[in-house]
């Protein structure tokens, strides 16, 4: 049922035919719902207001009840506000509603009136169209399936003597380096060397941390003057912090080398050979300076191609030493019971401090600074100073010549005696690789050379 409605001006009159419910007469200006329909009387009493025109509605008691009506805001015995006519009955026979909320216009506590309301419904819409139940697919085009390009063919297969690529062992390596099939970068030649040389052999390594191989060596044997053997070893490493550190330390091993296998069959002593061998290296790499090479990639504040080095020529019953930087020449007997001993002095800071009596050998090599070198090869070397010195072992035993990159992980000669495989003076290259390999189970921070010399130098066959 419909709430009770304020008392306000006379509804209209039903239209002819119809029946108005009639009900129990609400005072004017009273609030509450309304009861059960009364019995039909004479018609609505004085004050009553008007129901909706329409059929007579029966009485539902179950029906919950609406809300109840207000008085107008005279309060009662005031006239209300004025509610629009009500619509006639719709379709289904029922009532049509009396008001909407938006019918009257609200006002705050202030009498103001409030903003109109907002149309229902008003907010974000998605005008999306409709969405087909089937895609159709468009039939291909026979006249495109022409036109597709045909597989590229599978690359040629290397030549006969060429460089095959080292991961998928069927491409052909380019020119700069990579493989055409799989587009993977070759090793450089200089990652890992190995060279035997008569009785004498030498292994260098990348390591595990470099980019590439700054190290070099070269060894060889001659005869001397009154036939006897002679060995030789140079052992050169490239100053990273300089231009092209790879090519001083080649240029250099090979300058020194060869200078000595020219000296010493001509009957140059062996320490004297080694002093001309060091300054021959050192005019090598003074000379890159010059090159057009080194000016493209020279460097602000980048220093000239430099590197350090280290020799040993054996004989029958002499070992002649030489170095400038911090390479170094080690003495291991065979006989392990017999003292073995380091040949060589670093030109470097932990060096000076030791030998200034500023700190013991352990807290100088411990320091931050103790590697930086105070001796190389190099056009912006200071005044060369090739050191030399010469052996008489009484006893058998091999010569270890090496990179810092060694002995790192072997620094004291007992050390580096407990890393030669017992056995190095007869497989001298097998214990070249032992040392490598004991670098790099260490870490492999640094390039790793070494050279191994039996001594004294053997017979040649």
């Amino acid at each position: 049922m419909e709430p009770s409605r304020p008392a306000g001006p006379p509804a209209p009159a039903a239209p002819a035919g119809s029946t108005a419910p009639s009900g129990p007469t609400a005072p004017t200006g009273s609030t509450g719902p309304v009861g059960p329909e009364a019995p039909p009387g004479p018609g609505p009493g004085p004050g009553a207001a008007a129901e909706a025109t329409g059929p007579s509605v029966p009485y539902e008691p179950d029906a919950p009840t609406g809300l109840a009506a207000s008085a107008g805001p005279g309060g009662p015995g005031r006239p209300g506000h004025d509610w629009p006519a009500p619509t006639g009955a719709d379709s289904s026979g029922r009532p049509a509603p009396v008001h909407l909320p938006t019918d009257l216009q609200g006002t705050d506590s202030g009498g103001t009136p409030l903003p109109p309301a907002r149309e229902p419904g008003s907010g974000v819409r998605f005008h999306r169209p409709p969405e087909p139940d089937d895609y159709p697919l468009q039939a291909p085009d026979p006249r495109r399936a022409a036109e597709v390009p045909a597989p590229p063919a599978p690359p040629a297969p290397p030549v006969p003597g060429e460089p095959v690529c080292v991961a998928c062992r069927a491409g052909r390596v380019d020119d700069d380096g990579y493989c055409e099939n799989c587009g993977h970068a070759q090793p450089r030649e200089r990652d890992h060397m190995e060279q035997e040389s008569g009785p004498i052999a030498a292994v260098s390594d990348r390591g595990l941390r470099h980019h590439r191989n700054e190290d070099a060596f070269c060894v060889g044997h001659t005869a001397l003057p009154d036939g006897t053997p002679a060995s030789v070893a140079i052992v050169c490493d490239g100053v990273s912090s300089a231009t092209r550190p790879d090519d001083a330390s080649l240029a250099a091993s090979r300058a020194a080398s060869e200078s000595l296998l020219a000296a010493l069959p001509h009957g140059t002593h062996p320490q004297q050979a080694m002093h001309d061998a060091i300054v021959a290296a050192s005019h090598a790499v003074n000379a890159l300076a010059e090159e057009p090479a080194t000016a493209r990639e020279h460097a602000p504040h980048q220093n000239a191609p430099a590197c350090t080095l280290v020799g040993a020529v054996v004989t029958a019953g002499l070992l002649v030493v030489g170095w400038v930087g911090d390479s170094r020449v080690y003495w291991v007997p065979v006989d392990r019971s017999a003292p073995a001993a380091r040949l060589t002095e670093d030109d470097s800071w932990a060096a000076q401090m030791v030998a200034a009596g500023l700190m013991n050998e352990a807290e100088a090599y411990a320091d931050e600074r103790a590697h930086a070198i105070t001796g190389w090869l190099g056009a912006d070397a200071y005044e060369l100073e090739p050191h030399t010195t010469s052996f008489k072992p009484d006893r058998a035993g091999v010569v270890v010549v090496c990179t810092d990159g060694l002995w790192n992980y072997a620094e004291a000669a007992e050390e580096m005696a407990e890393a030669v495989p017992p056995d190095a003076a007869e497989r001298p290259l097998h214990g070249a690789r032992v040392l490598v390999g004991h670098a790099l189970d260490g870490g492999g921070h640094d390039n790793v050379t070494v050279a191994v010399l039996p001594f004294p130098a053997p017979p040649q066959g």
